[in-house]
């Protein structure tokens, strides 16, 4: 007998394996005793009554069911197969490779950072001497973004690739199994690097290549069809398959489609700050007690709220997490958050940001929906967020440091004499956030915060620091492409891949795409 039932247990009652199988037989209807085997299957939080509780699909059966194991796939030798060039080393472009060797293809990977040993060297300088190499930061290196800005694995992306499919190649390359139980996965900075690794070396084993300082400067195209790439060194790679899955901070690949006359458009993206709060605030908020069950994660929460036609949102909330600084050029700041696989660091941060839809016309901007640049300008958000960026750089002293200030003093409107303690390593100074934000950001910020300080109990303290900016969550332009070829919709040959080409938001539907992407190549020839 085999059935799957759903069970609802005491965080005690959840991590007892034995309380767990004897809940699953009673709703099963099997006698006490008689299972043989007894899986998870998801688990969640239930934190809605006074007395969290864990919900759990449990498989359960009279039979030993075998165990599915796990492991990294057997990749066949593509060495001597035809090329196909791969632009960024994040998960659209690893997962990416990764199929690419399933279909017989020899991927060869093109990052412009290092190597994510090699990165960490240049985190401590941003963090310490406030220094930012353009082509190696939090934001590029091997694994992308993700590999040392928290991992977060949930997705809403599930009608585009396969979810499941993505989790069991994380753990198949080092990731804990509890990914594919968890309703929000989440692997951790600390884990995430070794799994990058391991990702790595499997492509390089099976024949192809990942070759990192190799910024992409150029695309070589004859007649509307990709012939390969120039990198900064001058030297040229030959291929009529180019995946371009740069990340959304790559803005000078931006501007070298836009120069050289290839369609980009507009996207719509969001803009706002980063808050943190002592993490038993935020416990007591969502738990309902004074002092959090060491049974249950450090609490998280979701928040949104409509002001003024626009949607002011919690964005990559990290419970027991950090800020970090994710500037990708000097004399710039840019805010993101982290957490390590133990999410035990004593702050909980989120971004709290306001969406920017621009209006389809510069003569029809004046309305209070529409974001204050020409949207006939693919590249005009993307200005836009560099701008706001450069002025958060010049209010934290021309140096990493961010502008704060505390939550009730910006919601209040006046300047915070003294800061919190907080998780930015680069350091805090006081500024009126309000004077440092546009108007259009900084009035719906404080309406949005004043709406969650009624929503969630506590919330709205000067206990909480906000920091500025956050304006990576997304890509502000898209490079178009075709629906069902996946190349882009004027240039044969070059496909647009990832966060970068606006068609993910995260690491799970960045691997997805990159997957979509490897599948409709078409190539014959290296």
């Amino acid at each position: 007998m085999e059935r799957t039932v759903d069970i609802v247990l005491s965080p005690v009652e959840a991590a007892d394996p034995v309380l767990v199988r004897q809940a699953a037989e009673e709703e099963a209807g099997i006698p006490p005793g008689s299972a043989n085997t007894s899986r998870i299957l998801k688990r969640s939080i239930d934190a809605r009554s006074r007395s969290p509780r864990i919900r759990l699909r449990v498989l359960v059966a009279t039979e030993v069911l075998p165990e599915d194991p796990i492991t990294p796939p057997s990749l066949r030798n593509v060495r001597d197969a035809p090329v196909v060039l791969i632009v960024g080393a994040g998960p659209a472009g690893l997962f990416c490779a990764l199929r690419v060797i399933e279909r017989g293809l020899r991927p060869i990977v093109l990052e412009r950072g290092k190597d994510v040993r090699s990165r960490r060297r240049d985190l401590a300088t941003i963090n310490k001497e406030h220094i930012v190499d353009p082509d190696s930061n939090y934001c590029f290196g091997e694994g992308g973004a993700g590999t040392y800005s928290d991992g977060k694995l949930y997705t809403r992306s599930h009608k585009r690739g396969d979810v499941e499919g993505v989790l069991r190649t994380l753990v198949a390359f080092g990731a804990s199994p509890d990914i594919l139980v968890d309703a929000h996965p989440h692997i951790g900075t600390n884990k995430l690097p070794g799994i990058i690794i391991a990702m790595r070396e499997a492509i390089e084993h099976a024949g192809g290549e990942v070759r990192f300082n190799s910024r992409v400067t150029d695309l070589l195209i004859e007649q509307q069809r990709m012939r390969g790439v120039e990198l900064a060194d001058g030297s040229i790679m030959r291929s009529d398959a180019v995946v371009l899955a740069t990340g959304h901070g790559a803005r000078d690949i931006y501007r070298l489609l836009h120069a050289k006359g290839i369609r980009i458009e507009r996207k719509d993206f969001a803009i706002g700050v980063r808050v943190e709060h002592p993490q038993a605030i935020i416990d007591h908020a969502q738990y309902h007690c004074a002092v959090r069950d060491p049974l249950l994660p450090p609490a998280s929460y979701s928040l949104v709220q409509q002001v003024e036609g626009l949607g002011v949102y919690s964005f990559c909330m990290c419970p027991g997490g950090i800020i970090a600084p994710c500037a990708t050029s000097p004399e710039e700041v840019v805010t993101n958050g982290w957490s390590p696989s133990k999410r035990n660091n004593p702050f909980a941060n989120s971004g709290i940001v306001v969406s920017l839809t621009p209006g389809p016309s510069p003569e029809e901007r004046g309305g209070m929906h529409h974001a204050p640049f020409d949207p006939l300008d693919p590249l005009a958000g993307m200005n836009y967020q560099r701008e706001v960026e450069h002025a958060a750089w010049m209010a934290g002293g021309q140096r990493q440091s961010a502008p704060a200030q505390r939550l009730d003093d910006f919601i209040m409107g006046r300047m915070s004499m003294d800061l919190p303690d907080c998780s930015y390593l680069p350091g805090i100074v006081p500024y009126r956030l309000d004077e440092l934000l546009p108007v259009e950001i900084a009035s719906r910020l404080r309406e949005g915060f004043i709406a969650f300080g009624q929503k969630m109990r506590g919330y709205r303290t000067n206990e909480a620091v906000v920091v500025a900016v956050e304006s990576r969550t997304s890509s502000p332009v898209r490079i178009p492409r075709d629906r069902d070829t996946l190349q882009h919709v004027e240039v044969e040959g070059l496909y647009p891949c990832g966060e970068g080409a606006g068609y993910a938001g995260g690491i799970v539907s960045a691997a997805m795409d990159g997957e979509r992407v490897a599948a409709a190549i078409r190539i014959t020839a290296s």
